[in-house]
């Protein structure tokens, strides 16, 4: 099914996992790795066609996924002639895509490779959102470039593990570290040091030092 200007509708996915890494699959007896995608059969709408191949070429339901976003308008790229069957050339131009970003609220062993008898590819790892371009075949690396960056906006923010690793840790009178680490430092009433001595942090080692609240030594100057 080909449009007017000769290119064939068609979906490509943009898989996430909880770490905003994505789905980075090996084609099939090839060095080249790509995102899913597949045609739209006639009939189908592009969502229809996203979950058939979600499923054909990676095994996922529905159920497996949510929905983040998609592209707004089409995105093309032209195929060379040379990976054009011969009674195509002439008429079929290339692909027009509309792209989704969907996060997996499945589990990694939720997908499958060979959930039908013509598999897409033959292995598959998490990547960086920002993926290779130089593995991705010539032809179709600036649809990738702009699906990556129309669909960036919409990635899904994480809180930080520790809430206090920007505003400072607390002690458990809700004190600051920084507090803290100033009394520790601060020799206490009745205390005598010896002639040259001071209340000084141990000189960094590669180990940890002050910021991490260990204990302070009497170091000579």
């Amino acid at each position: 099914m080909l449009d007017r200007d000769g290119f064939r509708p068609n979906v490509g996915i943009v898989l996430l996992n909880q770490k905003n890494q994505v789905f980075w699959g090996k084609r099939i007896r090839t060095h080249s790795w790509q995102f899913p995608q597949g045609g739209i059969d006639r009939g189908e709408t592009p969502e229809q066609a996203m979950f058939r191949e979600l499923h054909e070429e990676v095994g996922l339901l529905p159920d497996h996924v949510r929905v983040v976003a998609r592209t707004r308008d089409w995105l093309r790229y032209e195929v060379p002639d040379r990976y054009v069957r011969r009674d195509a050339r002439g008429h079929y131009k290339g692909q027009k895509q509309i792209w989704y970003l969907l996060q997996l609220v499945g589990h990694d062993w939720n997908l499958n490779l060979r959930a039908t008898n013509h598999p897409e590819f033959d292995a598959w790892r998490w990547n960086d959102y920002w993926v290779p371009l130089d593995v991705v075949i010539e032809f179709k690396r600036s649809v990738y470039a702009l699906a990556l960056t129309e669909l960036a906006r919409y990635l899904p923010r994480h809180e930080p593990r520790n809430r206090y690793l920007r505003s400072g840790m607390r002690t458990r009178d809700g004190e600051h570290a920084g507090l803290f680490l100033t009394r520790v430092m601060s020799p206490k009433p009745g205390i005598q040091l010896p002639p040259g001595a001071c209340f000084d942090p141990i000189p960094p080692t590669g180990m940890p030092d002050e910021r991490e609240g260990l204990p302070f030594t009497v170091m000579p100057r």
